[in-house]
């Protein structure tokens, strides 16, 4: 994307368990491309830990998982020197201006969000964070006046809720947020689990980014494959996210049929890919101290732009007094 630089980046991911390689495909590595290539834009990369309680009620099991998933970040190349990394809860502007926004929000709008509409086809206790997801999700954004959010395919509807929200709100109290753009690779946009389905932790479906060599043999092992073309379909389209696919359509033609052969070929390749990043990992789980310094450390940054963005909006809205 040309004429990043000087803009605003933003996006995150929610710590409700161990990161996946559709966590790292789908987002992951578009934050550390992004990072590297773009100098001189501003980058926040959040733990999205509010947005986590939906799904996780434990503390204990929380706070591991937020320490895990700071650490994958920076195993995965975010660098504190280039980026911003932080925790949403550390910003409490982030929930004060979700219920700014939802005061202007409709029901019947956010009965449109896909997280809300899967809830509710699976017959599920609907809570009101789950509901209002995309509220607190558009506060995020726009508390930072990103300009680009590089997510997976599936969360282009929070941006447009976003977006939505950022121009009802300069309708109604005037001129005050950026219409932030979703950045997609299409190539990577939904990365498929073991099952066919799109890769996700609910599903079950998952080959964990930073499991060891047992467990990714396990997983890969377990992928179902049809029994009609002599090419396993889905077993192929994890495939093409590690290795040039013109190169990988001559060694399934080669291997037609012989499902074992090439799920051996994707394992050896899964764990040539991530042995980088799970030794860096290494390295950094064991000072976990160092790690709750980079968060805190990057919670002041972005909040000092947070706070300042607030007192716009409380004078906006009438809330500020002289």
């Amino acid at each position: 994307m040309t004429g990043i630089a000087k803009k605003v980046l933003l996006s995150g991911v929610r710590p409700t368990g161990r990161s996946h390689i559709g966590n790292y495909f789908g987002a992951m590595k578009q934050f550390v491309d992004l990072q590297n290539a773009h100098p001189e834009a501003l980058k926040y990369f959040m733990i999205a830990d509010y947005h986590g309680l939906n799904f996780i009620q434990n503390a204990d099991e929380l706070r591991e998982n937020i320490i895990n998933l700071a650490i994958d970040y920076l195993a995965i190349g975010l660098d504190p020197k280039k980026s911003t990394i932080f925790k949403q809860s550390d910003v409490s502007e982030h929930t004060e201006l979700a219920w700014i926004f939802d005061t202007i929000t409709t029901m019947p709008y956010l009965m449109r969000a896909h997280a809300y509409k899967d809830a509710e086809a699976r017959d599920k206790e609907i809570v009101v964070g789950t509901f209002n997801y995309p509220m607190l999700m558009a506060a995020d954004i726009l508390l930072y006046d990103t300009t680009v959010v590089p997510v997976g395919k599936d969360q282009k509807q929070h941006v447009e809720y976003a977006r939505d929200t950022a121009l009802k709100f300069n309708r109604v109290f005037g001129q005050t947020f950026t219409l932030p753009e979703p950045m997609i690779l299409e190539d990577v946009a939904v990365v498929p689990g073991t099952d066919g389905e799109k890769m996700s932790k609910s599903y079950g479906n998952t080959i964990p980014l930073f499991g060891t060599d047992d467990e990714l043999r396990r997983v890969v092992m377990s992928i179902v494959t049809d029994s009609g073309s002599g090419i396993p379909k889905n077993v192929y389209e994890i495939h093409k996210l590690f290795r040039d696919e013109d190169e990988l359509r001559s060694l399934y033609e080669s291997a037609r049929g012989k499902y074992q052969a090439l799920k051996e070929a994707l394992l050896s390749d899964i764990i040539t890919f991530l042995k980088p990043m799970r030794e860096r990992r290494a390295a950094l789980e064991k000072d976990k101290k160092a790690i709750s310094a980079i968060l805190k450390a990057g919670g002041k940054l972005a909040s000092e732009k947070a706070s300042a963005k607030m007192a716009v909006v409380r004078e906006k809205i009438g809330v500020s007094l002289s």
